[in-house]
């Protein structure tokens, strides 16, 4: 980019790829993740590899062209905007922000089934909820502050992520030459799965896959961002896919597929792979865990609150997520409206059907953040047609014909994703139980989103007539 080669910025340090790609792990890599993919059982290795092929691949170009084109502070939301306008760029926002909140329920329901693992003794219904309520509060409070203060816990939280994820394959390895595998390998077992179970999993492999664009921001201090950015993505992803498959590798050797644990699965199969229950080692495993749920947090909280905000500016979401500390410009509403909303769902929570807490919200999450990056890929075709002009650091090459299949390749695995997560697809009791909560709050949190759309649209045409009238009175 020209501006490297300017007096101010040649003695700047430069970001090697070996750092972008660091970082790309710290923020996109979570722990909690592998249990829900291990749960698909042997063909996960199948979809690993052909969704790095019809969705990673795609989505890095397309996601390395836009943020290093685009590169505002809003992301994806400006990319959407820019192509479709405010409506799209409210619908896009709420779904980006309200992803965040879900997730944060989600880890915070994992946290008194860590903390009982520690103690050696089941938790009751108020103490649960207390340590629900703090995990999600103490995760508001450092949100307030800069994130190059709590600097020390992302980068301690991904070198925890990582040791986790090598402990429990390298014990599953150890686990498999001297005890066997719970789960047989068979050509069969390693052939792709279509019950509904397993493909509203593969939704997580998505979600493991999203989130990349971050290196985007990096481009400055990159020596050549036109190479570096789309490597970082790529390679970043292939280091992740083969971190969840080691880990997931490690679960499977361990436990049932049928019997695999969304939320506990880690740790369980720490259990199994050990044969300890209790002892200190299992202990110290699930404290790490439970930092490395707050690493997620927090590493994606500067960004998601970020977004929110910046689109409240834009008069896209409501007026109290444009709220900055005074002190730091930090943006407090977007926090707060966090900490609220995630306390209204785990308070909420005994009274759902379906006690697989975690992946009831885990799940919505998911329903939610893919939502918000479905409409990225038409943008990218959009912005190309109405927005030529523009110069692109980073430029995908191929026809016509070829970019639009680049775009419609991620499209159509969202698609299927979402509705193999959040539609029934049987009517019986327990499906029913496991899938309605989802559906149901999926159609809310929808619903919302339409509501600030058509809003947007009532604001936007008051002011335009304010502006003709203005104009006219001028004349």
């Amino acid at each position: 980019m020209a501006e490297n080669t300017r007096p101010e910025t040649q003695g700047k340090k430069k970001f090697k790829l070996t750092d972008a790609i660091l970082s790309v792990i710290c923020v996109v890599f979570v722990a909690e993740a592998a249990a829900p993919v291990a749960a698909i059982g042997n063909s996960q290795y199948f979809w690993w590899i052909f969704l790095m092929l019809t969705f990673l691949l795609p989505y890095g170009l397309i996601a390395s062209e836009l943020g290093t084109t685009y590169d505002g502070e809003g992301g994806l939301y400006d990319w959407v905007r820019k192509a479709f306008g405010a409506k799209w760029g409210t619908r896009v926002s709420w779904y980006y922000w309200i992803n965040f909140p879900l997730w944060m329920a989600s880890l915070a329901v994992m946290c008194p089934n860590m903390f009982s693992i520690v103690i050696g003794h089941p938790i009751g219904v108020i103490p649960s909820l207390i340590i629900e309520l703090a995990f999600i509060w103490v995760i508001v409070a450092i949100s307030f502050f800069p994130v190059c203060d709590s600097v020390w816990i992302l980068n301690g939280a991904a070198l925890i992520k990582v040791l986790l994820a090598v402990i429990v394959g390298g014990l599953g390895i150890y686990g498999a030459v001297t005890h066997g595998v719970a789960n047989q390998y068979t050509a069969a077992s390693l052939m792709p799965s279509f019950d509904a179970k397993s493909l509203s999993f593969i939704s997580v492999i998505l979600f493991n896959f999203l989130g990349f664009e971050v290196v985007c921001t990096f481009a400055d201090n990159m020596e050549n961002p036109k190479k570096q950015i789309p490597q970082a993505i790529v390679s970043g992803g292939l280091v992740i896919a083969a971190i969840y498959i080691f880990s997931a590798f490690g679960i499977g050797v361990a436990i049932p597929t049928a019997e695999v644990s969304t939320s506990s699965g880690l740790i369980d199969s720490l259990q199994l792979l050990t044969g300890k229950t209790g002892s200190l080692f299992i202990s110290v495993m699930a404290v790490m865990f439970v930092l490395t749920l707050f690493g997620n947090m927090i590493s994606w909280s500067l960004g998601v609150n970020n977004v929110a905000s910046y689109a409240a500016e834009q008069r896209d979401m409501p007026e109290v997520f444009a709220k900055k500390s005074v002190k730091n410009s930090m943006p407090v509403g977007a926090a707060m409206m966090n900490g609220i909303v995630a306390s209204v769902v785990v308070i909420l929570a005994p009274i759902l059907p379906n006690q697989d807490l975690f992946w009831s919200f885990f799940a919505l999450n998911l329903v939610m953040f893919l939502l918000a990056y479905l409409p990225v890929f038409p943008a990218f075709l959009r912005l190309r047609s109405i927005d030529p002009e523009t110069e692109r650091p980073f430029k995908v090459g191929g026809s016509k014909t070829f970019l639009r299949l680049l775009a419609a390749l991620p499209m159509i695995m969202i698609v299927i994703s979402l509705i193999f997560i959040a539609v029934p697809m049987s009517f019986d009791a327990q499906t029913l139980n496991e899938v309605l909560p989802i559906t149901i709050g999926s159609v809310v949190f929808v619903g919302i989103g339409e509501m600030l759309a058509a809003g947007k649209r009532k604001v936007t045409k008051a002011g335009t007539a304010a502006g003709m009238k203005k104009a006219a009175e001028t004349e």
